[in-house]
């Protein structure tokens, strides 16, 4: 049965992506450039997450929406699904994701990601990278985005460390903004790797910002800290 409802979920995953890049396309055509058009993909998260509770069985809530601050910030986020791509845009007004440069020639979602102003980083250039991620994110700082980054850069299995990337450090430092930590437990319902969905409850917790001006070393130190903590905590529940 869990099985039979994933493949329906994905069928209704990839659907609903298709439906809202259509039912949004004249908008976002005629959208000025200098204004991401988020219409589509906030539409693809609510329906996601609609569809994962009436086919799967599966809900999400969210903690501590209070504690995110006013204008531009820097988000820094567990990664356990690809949900935690989605909930992002019923999470906070104005998100920009940093995603990896290939997804940018992805059918339909490399096209909306450009139109919404998404922030892509080549992950093979190193060096240059970062200077181009910096440059990137500078303007949707200044319009007073969120700025949504994955610091393992990649999804985990519940319970494990990734490798923290510097990307985020580099951002911290460059922005001088707030850093908000987001805990979650996705992975108890939505596998890393695979189609497999279950049932239960998974959670987005927004945890105390991290104020601007920290050394590299104690940002990192209470960014992973703070996020591993509380996620190890919500899997313990």
């Amino acid at each position: 049965m869990i099985l039979i409802r994933s493949v329906l979920y994905v069928v209704w995953l990839y659907g609903a992506m298709t439906f809202a890049g259509l039912v949004w396309l004249p908008r976002t055509l005629a959208a000025p450039k200098d204004r991401a058009e988020l219409g589509a993909g906030r539409l693809w998260a609510k329906l996601s997450v609609w569809g994962l509770r009436w086919i799967v069985g599966a809900r999400v809530q969210y903690r501590g929406l209070d504690k995110i601050p006013p204008g531009a910030s820097l988000v820094a986020c567990k990664h356990q699904s690809m949900l935690d791509t989605l909930v992002p845009f019923l999470m906070f007004d104005s998100p920009a994701f940093v995603l990896k440069q290939e997804l940018l020639n992805a059918p339909v979602l490399g096209w909306y990601a450009q139109a919404m102003g998404m922030i892509p980083i080549d992950r093979e250039a190193h060096a240059s990278a970062l200077k181009k991620l910096l440059r990137a994110a500078r303007p949707a700082r200044d319009a007073g985005r969120q700025i949504v980054i994955f610091p393992e850069g990649t999804r985990q299995d519940p319970g494990v460390r990734g490798d923290w990337k510097p990307g985020v450090a580099a951002l911290y430092r460059d922005l001088g903004v707030p850093c908000v930590p987001v805990a979650l437990d996705t992975g108890r319902i939505w596998a890393a790797r695979g189609l497999i969905r279950r049932p239960g409850l998974a959670t987005f917790e927004v945890l105390d910002a991290i104020p601007p001006g920290l050394s590299r070393e104690d940002f990192m130190r209470t960014l992973e800290d703070r996020i591993e903590t509380a996620s190890d905590a919500l899997l313990a529940q």
